[in-house]
């Protein structure tokens, strides 16, 4: 336990320094919108790139961390549809309520994998982040569909904004350039590499600054059935299938990771701009990235980590 808390505890403190930061409003809000965006659009996708580019992915168990990561996905999904009328809840607020069971925070679990088991979990983390983000982004925007919050012309936009997202477009330009042999030559390996690198620890402070501690007053049913689903009953299967599909210490770890996350920041954007309620995914974001520096620690210490 003292070990994962050890990998961990450094990621939290710099959550903990951009809540501080924002808090105080230092240097100012469109500072880190700004930079949000240089982070999303820039570095992070170079840091994918770098990864998948030059990894050796063969030895990545790519079916079984998808059978592992997509089926938990898909399971939730299922259920919570099952029981949005048991819920009780509006289509705006059933929406983040969906959005918070299956979004995951990228920039957490890219650094925890890296915190956990270096260069090896950052390439398992990348090949997941490739799995995961397409299929995430398409049910989110498939349950504002299905609510009928979400209009005609927003449909356009966010089929649009799907197509050109930078996670998936890095994943796919990084994969292409590992599987072409082309790699990343001469200097520009080590250009991206530097980019890359600072994508981990800016990106953990600004999911600090993204937090809105007044939002956690507000504590209902779908706060209750997201947080249960995200922090508890997701890792719980995603742990049960990577056990019983024999992935290795660092696959396993991942996974397991993943599944644990607290909700992306981006979700909150999301809501706002497709229907959804703002306040109560406000309230699961903050909730859920202070929530899970308790809950991933106990997780990866029950599974072997």
């Amino acid at each position: 336990m003292q070990g994962v808390a050890d990998a961990l505890g450094p990621l939290f403190l710099l959550i903990l320094l951009g809540a501080a930061l924002g808090r105080l409003r230092q240097p100012t809000g469109e500072f880190w919108a700004q930079l949000e965006k240089v982070i999303y659009f820039l570095l992070f996708p170079a840091m994918l790139v770098a990864t998948l580019a030059t990894a050796n992915v063969g030895e990545v168990p790519v079916v079984r961390l998808a059978v592992a990561l997509l089926g938990g996905m898909a399971v939730f999904a299922g259920l919570l549809w099952a029981t949005q009328r048991r819920l009780g809840l509006e289509p705006a607020a059933f929406t983040s309520v969906f959005q918070g069971a299956l979004r995951f925070n990228t920039y957490v679990g890219v650094a925890g994998a890296a915190a956990l088991h270096g260069s090896t979990g950052v390439t398992v983390a990348a090949v997941a982040v490739a799995l995961m983000v397409p299929v995430v982004n398409v049910l989110c925007v498939a349950s504002f569909i299905a609510a009928g919050t979400l209009g005609p012309s927003s449909l356009g936009k966010s089929l649009a904004a799907l197509v050109r997202n930078p996670l998936i477009l890095a994943c796919l330009f990084g994969i292409g350039l590992n599987l072409s042999g082309i790699g990343l030559p001469g200097w520009s390996g080590a250009a991206v590499e530097l980019l890359g690198r600072a994508a981990l620890p800016l990106g953990l402070v600004a999911v600090g600054v993204a937090l809105r501690p007044q939002a956690l007053l507000r504590v209902d049913r779908g706060v209750w059935a997201s947080n249960l689903v995200k922090l508890v009953l997701m890792p719980a299967l995603v742990l049960g299938v990577a056990l019983l599909l024999g992935l290795d210490a660092v696959s396993r770890d991942v996974a397991l990771l993943f599944a644990a996350l607290p909700t992306a920041t981006s979700a909150y954007i999301l809501a706002r701009q497709l229907g959804g309620d703002a306040e109560l995914m406000a309230a699961l974001i903050t909730g859920q990235t202070l929530l899970a520096m308790l809950t991933l620690p106990v997780w990866l210490h029950l599974a072997g980590s």
